[in-house]
């Protein structure tokens, strides 16, 4: 079908050869906007993920972080139940 569009358009002479030449770059100039279109979408639904991505790697920063906090009052609470414990005189039997 181009074939036949292409010689058709050329027997005209220089018209014709102007003609098939914006044909062909409209065709290829749609087919670049395809692609950029394509290429943004995906792009943007690059972006969607990332931010979730961020988002849960926030909160689990979080939650580690107060884990620790939880563990460093705790191990200070046995320390001072170990520094009572120690303080404590040791019965003796009679």
């Amino acid at each position: 079908m181009e074939l036949e569009a292409t010689q058709t358009m050329t027997q005209f002479g220089a018209a014709g050869l102007i003609g098939v030449l914006w044909m062909w770059e409209r065709r290829l100039n749609a087919r670049r906007e395809r692609q950029l279109s394509e290429a943004h979408d995906h792009i943007i639904e690059q972006r969607y993920q990332l931010e979730e991505l961020l988002k849960v790697v926030a909160d689990n920063t979080r939650a580690i972080s107060s884990m620790e906090a939880c563990q460093q009052r705790l191990a200070a609470l046995l320390e001072g139940m170990r520094s009572r414990l120690d303080r404590q005189p040791v019965p003796t039997q009679d």
